[in-house]
């Protein structure tokens, strides 16, 4: 170890490598003691927080996972598209694809006795069980869209969201189908009865679920025959192809190459994913990311002002020091060197300790739940965590620098 980094490590621990009884209670050790231990509280409270942050982010993706597949197929203009057009079983053969469902949904008003709601009414097939895992996330009822009487005549139900349930006042065991009205397409109320003017059908509510607070209040899921009767669409009109891809697949790839099979002969359809469909939430969610990064960085930068105070008196303290190592031969460069590298000495300590006690934190709320997110109505129980390598690079990066800028700065200020 180099003279200026045996100087600075002297500095560090002089003070306990007293006796304990006899130590002197200098201000300068106490003030460094108390900058590191700023650092690390900082740094390892910017590793809880993005990690608390992550998880929230990873559970409210997962929850609009439900509704939201993979990838979809929509129309860029206009609203239906119709699946004969498409080279859907080359689409589907790739060996990336697991399954695809076909999709209607339609704005509908819904009413039931007194009660009457707008709901965004969703038709789907029977593979809308696989990509979606709606069935898994039922409150309560049972997953059914369609049902026959002894007599042949079909039956339909409504899985509808929670908010959505009880704002209609429905009850699951109840013999009374729920009203499902939805324009005529091609006319308009004005001079029409209500039978001209709407289509209507009837379907009993057999579940109903939470997920995600956007998604309970507007969303009732049937079978899609019967969206397309309401509708007067063709059998193979639908307003997107949904699609579940197989586990580790690389959802960009496959995107490209859906999207370059249909350029060639669709040019007014487009593939989306989870991003794309949502793009209002996940701009939201990177601002607030980088929102907390401002914030907490702000943070460790006045916990540096700490260790700016504790190297200032402690170079004033040592002036007698560095007069003796100047007639020693040392350089003025050299005695700053020694000053800057107790500084990043002291940063380093820090930074290192706080990531280690932020993971600790993060593990132990991994395996404990120990911090609970009480006794509501909540996806989980206790506060969910996420670790990311890289939140731990950034985090060790962007300490580091602001240290290293404040002890710089400090240390070529000082009069030595």
């Amino acid at each position: 170890m180099k003279l200026e980094g045996l100087i600075a490590v002297r500095y560090l621990f002089a003070g306990l490598r007293r006796n304990a009884a006899a130590r002197s209670r200098s201000v300068v050790t106490v003030i460094s003691w108390i900058s590191l231990i700023g650092l690390l509280v900082s740094t390892a409270a910017l590793i809880v927080v993005l990690s608390v942050y992550n998880g929230i982010g990873d559970i409210t993706k997962g929850l609009f996972g439900t509704f939201d597949p993979e990838l979809v197929i929509v129309p860029s203009e206009g609203k239906t598209f119709h699946t004969s057009t498409l080279d859907l079983q080359n689409i589907t053969a790739m060996k990336e694809v697991e399954c695809v469902s076909e999709i209607v949904d339609e704005t509908a008003w819904v009413t039931y006795g007194p009660d009457q709601s707008i709901v965004r009414l969703r038709g789907v097939d029977d593979n809308y069980r696989r990509i979606s895992g709606l069935d898994t996330l039922l409150y309560d009822g049972t997953y059914l869209l369609s049902d026959v009487t002894p007599d042949l005549t079909p039956i339909h139900y409504l899985i509808l969201g929670g908010e959505v349930y009880h704002s209609l006042g429905m009850r699951l065991l109840s013999t009374t189908p729920a009203a499902i009205h939805i324009p005529r397409r091609g006319t308009t109320s004005m001079g029409f009865s209500m039978d001209e003017a709407f289509a209507i059908a009837y379907a009993y509510p057999a579940s109903y679920f939470f997920i995600q607070q956007d998604i309970d209040r507007q969303y009732a899921v049937t079978d899609i025959a019967l969206v397309r009767q309401l509708m007067n669409y063709a059998p193979d009109e639908v307003t997107a192809l949904a699609f579940k891809l197989k586990p580790g697949t690389n959802v960009a790839k496959v995107k490209k190459t859906i999207n370059l099979t249909l350029s060639t002969h669709h040019f007014t359809l487009s593939v989306k994913d989870r991003y794309d469909q949502q793009p209002l939430y996940f701009k939201i969610f990177r601002t607030e990311r980088l929102g907390i990064y401002l914030i907490l960085s702000l943070i460790v930068l006045i916990s540096t002002l700490s260790l700016v105070a504790s190297l200032s008196l402690l170079i004033i303290n040592k002036r007698d020091d560095i007069f003796t190592l100047q007639s020693l031969g040392l350089t003025r460069r050299r005695v700053r060197r020694a000053f800057r590298t107790e500084g990043i000495l002291i940063c380093t300590v820090a930074v290192v300790a706080g990531l280690l006690l932020g993971f600790i934190v993060c593990l132990l709320q991994q395996q404990f739940g120990i911090i609970r997110m009480g006794d509501g109505n909540f996806v989980v129980s206790a506060f969910p965590v996420s670790m990311r390598a890289l939140d731990f690079l950034l985090t060790f990066l962007l300490v580091t620098a602001i240290s290293a800028l404040s002890v710089t700065l400090t240390v070529q200020r000082a009069k030595i």
